[in-house]
C-alpha cells in the first residue's frame, strides 16, 4: 500500500476511534486546528506522563515548572523571536499555494536520497550475501552521480541558509526544477521572511492596552524563572528544569495533520551546565534521548538523529531526532546546546543579574544551557504511525489494530459478559469495580465477542476479559492478547496482579 494511503487511513482511523477530531468541525473547521477525542487525550497523556516522570523521577537533579502563556513582550525582543523567528516562504503563482522554501529543498534532497537507496536495494538483491554496501556506494557510477549532485545541492542549501540568503534559496529552487506539488509548475515568487508569532493585546482599554505574544515556545518561561527555581530548591549546577505547556505559531504552511498546528503542546527541558562542558553533555543528551524513544518499541530503524544545517541563532550544536512517519523521516524531538545566549539576553534587556555562585569555582557565571524539546503532537502521531497494522486472519478477515505500547495505551482492560443474561452482566460489572480504581478499564456487551474485539484492537487496548458461564463456578475468567490473539484462562483474583504487571509505567522507565 502506498504510505500517502497508509497516512489517509490512519487520519480516518483517529476519527472514527476517537482520537483527534477537526477542530470546530460543525463550522467547518479551523485551518490546522484538532481536537484529541477521548482515546487521543488518554495516549496524550500517558505520553506526557512518560516523559514527565522519566524526567523528574529518574534525575535527582531536574524538577518542573509551569510558566504562564503570556509573558512580557520584552521577553521575546531579548530572545529574538520578535526579529529572527521566520520562516522563509514561497507561493507558486499558477496553484496559488505557499510553501516554505527550505522544505521544498528539503523534500527534494530526501528524494535524491531514497533514488540512491533505491539503487543499493537493487545491487544487494541482485548480489545476495556477497554484496559489500560501501564498497558499492563507493565506486558505482550511478550512485557516485547521484551522490555528487545531491552534496553539491547540499552545499549550497547550507549556505543559502546560513548566510540567510532568500535569492540563493530561490535560486536552487529553479536550478533543481523543483515543481508545486499541486499545479505541477515552476511558476514561483521571490522568497520571503514571515514571522510567525502570533499578537494579541492586553489591558482594558484599546489606548492603554499592551501588546502582547502567545509564546511561540516553553522554554522562556524557564529561563526568566531560572533564578526563582535554583535559589528555591537550593539547585547546584548541573541541574535541569522541565515544563510541559502550550505553544502557538502561526503556520502558514501548516500540514500533514497534527505534525505542523498553530496551537501545540511541547515538553522541554533545560540543562544548566559550566561554561566549556556543553558539549559533552549535549552528547550526553543526545544518547538519553534517543534511548528513551527507543524504549517504546516501535523498532530501533525508525529513529535516526539529524544534524543541522544552520543552527538556530542560540546554538553551537543542534541535532534532531526523526522518526519514520508515513511522509518520510521527521523531525519529533530538538537537542541543543543553547551556549549561554538566553540567560545573558534576559540579563541585558531585564537589567538583572542572571549568574550562578559555583562554590567549587569559588566564582559566578551565566551557565550553559542543553535543551531537549518534543512536540507532543508529534510524538503523538509517531506513536500512531508506528501502531498501526492491517493484519489479515485465518478466513481472510482483516483487522486494524494499534500495537501501542501497553504503558500508554488509552484503555488497558476491556470486560466483556460473553452474553446479556445469566448473571453475567452482574458478574462482569463487579469485576470491572474491582479493577477500575487502577486502570483505565471499559465494559462492552453489545455484538459478538469477535466484534468486540476487533473494536478494542482498534483503540490499543492491550487485554479483554472475557466473562462465561464458567466464572461463576470456578472463578476465572479468559483473558485475551491484543497483539497475539492467544487467550488464557486465569483466576479472577490474580487480574489485577497480572494486568498490574503487564501495563505499568515502571516497566518502560525501568529500560532506561
Amino acid at each position: 500500500m502506498a504510505q500517502d494511503d497508509v497516512f489517509k487511513k490512519l487520519i480516518s482511523h483517529c476519527k472514527e476511534y476517537g482520537f483527534v477530531f477537526p477542530s470546530s468541525e460543525i463550522y467547518d473547521g479551523l485551518g490546522a486546528v484538532y481536537d484529541y477525542g477521548q482515546n487521543g487525550v488518554e495516549l496524550k497523556n500517558n505520553i506526557k506522563k512518560y516523559w514527565w516522570d522519566s524526567m523528574t523521577l529518574l534525575h535527582n537533579n531536574i524538577v518542573g515548572i509551569d510558566s504562564a502563556i503570556f509573558m512580557h513582550p520584552t521577553i521575546w525582543k531579548a530572545s529574538g523571536q520578535v526579529d529572527a523567528f521566520n520562516d522563509p516562504l514561497i507561493d507558486n503563482k499558477d496553484s496559488k499555494k505557499r510553501y516554505r522554501a527550505d522544505v521544498l529543498i528539503e523534500d527534494y534532497l530526501a528524494g535524491m536520497d531514497e533514488k540512491i537507496n533505491k539503487e543499493v536495494e537493487k545491487a544487494a538483491k541482485r548480489f545476495g550475501e556477497a554484496f559489500d554496501e560501501q564498497q558499492f556506494r563507493t565506486t558505482n557510477a550511478r550512485v557516485l552521480d547521484n551522490q555528487n549532485k545531491r552534496d553539491s545541492v547540499h552545499a549550497r542549501f547550507a549556505k543559502a541558509l546560513n548566510d540567510s540568503d532568500l535569492e540563493a534559496l530561490r535560486q536552487l529552487i529553479v536550478d533543481c526544477e523543483i515543481v508545486c506539488p499541486v499545479s505541477g509548475t515552476r511558476n514561483w515568487t521571490e522568497v520571503r521572511q514571515f514571522n510567525l508569532m502570533f499578537s494579541t493585546e492586553m489591558g482594558s482599554t484599546a489606548d492603554g492596552a499592551t501588546k502582547i505574544y502567545l509564546r511561540p515556545e516553553t522554554a522562556q518561561g524557564i529561563f526568566v524563572n531560572f533564578l526563582n527555581v535554583q535559589k528555591t530548591g537550593r539547585m547546584k549546577i548541573p541541574f535541569g528544569i522541565a515544563q510541559i505547556g502550550k505553544a502557538f505559531r502561526n503556520e502558514i504552511v501548516a500540514r500533514q495533520f497534527v505534525f505542523r498546528m498553530r496551537e501545540f503542546e511541547q515538553m522541554e527541558m533545560q540543562f544548566f551546565v559550566r561554561p566549556g562542558e556543553e558539549l559533552e553533555w549535549f552528547a550526553h543528551w543526545k544518547e538519553i534521548r534517543m534511548k528513551w524513544h527507543k524504549a517504546l518499541g516501535m523498532g530501533d530503524h525508525k529513529y535516526r538523529f539529524h544534524d543541522h544545517d544552520k543552527p538556530a541563532h542560540y546554538a553551537n550544536a543542534a541535532t534532531d531526532i526523526e522518526f519514520e512517519m508515513p511522509f518520510g523521516f521527521k523531525e519529533v524531538e530538538g537537542i541543543h546546546s543553547r551556549t549561554d545566549f538566553d540567560l545573558s539576553q534576559h540579563e541585558k534587556y531585564s537589567g538583572k543579574k542572571i549568574q550562578y555562585f559555583d562554590p567549587e569555582m569559588n566564582q559566578s557565571y551565566v551557565p550553559y544551557v542543553i535543551e531537549t524539546s518534543i512536540g507532543v503532537d508529534r510524538m503523538f502521531l509517531s506513536l500512531l504511525a508506528g501502531a498501526y497494522q492491517e493484519e489479515t486472519l485465518e478466513g481472510g478477515e482483516t483487522r486494524a489494530v494499534l500495537k501501542l505500547p501497553v504503558a500508554l495505551a488509552p484503555v488497558k482492560l476491556a470486560i466483556f459478559p460473553l452474553v446479556k443474561k445469566d448473571g453475567l452482566p452482574e458478574k462482569a460489572e463487579g469485576i470491572m469495580q474491582m479493577l477500575r480504581f487502577d486502570f483505565s478499564c471499559q465494559y462492552d456487551e453489545k455484538d459478538s465477542i469477535g466484534k468486540r474485539y476487533r473494536r478494542q484492537d482498534a483503540i490499543g487496548t492491550p487485554y479483554c476479559i472475557t466473562i462465561d458461564h464458567d466464572t461463576l463456578s470456578d472463578q476465572c475468567v479468559t483473558i485475551r492478547f491484543r497483539d497475539t490473539m492467544l487467550q488464557e484462562r486465569v483466576p479472577i483474583v490474580q487480574l489485577h496482579e497480572i494486568v498490574s504487571e503487564k501495563v505499568s509505567m515502571r516497566n518502560l522507565l525501568y529500560k532506561l
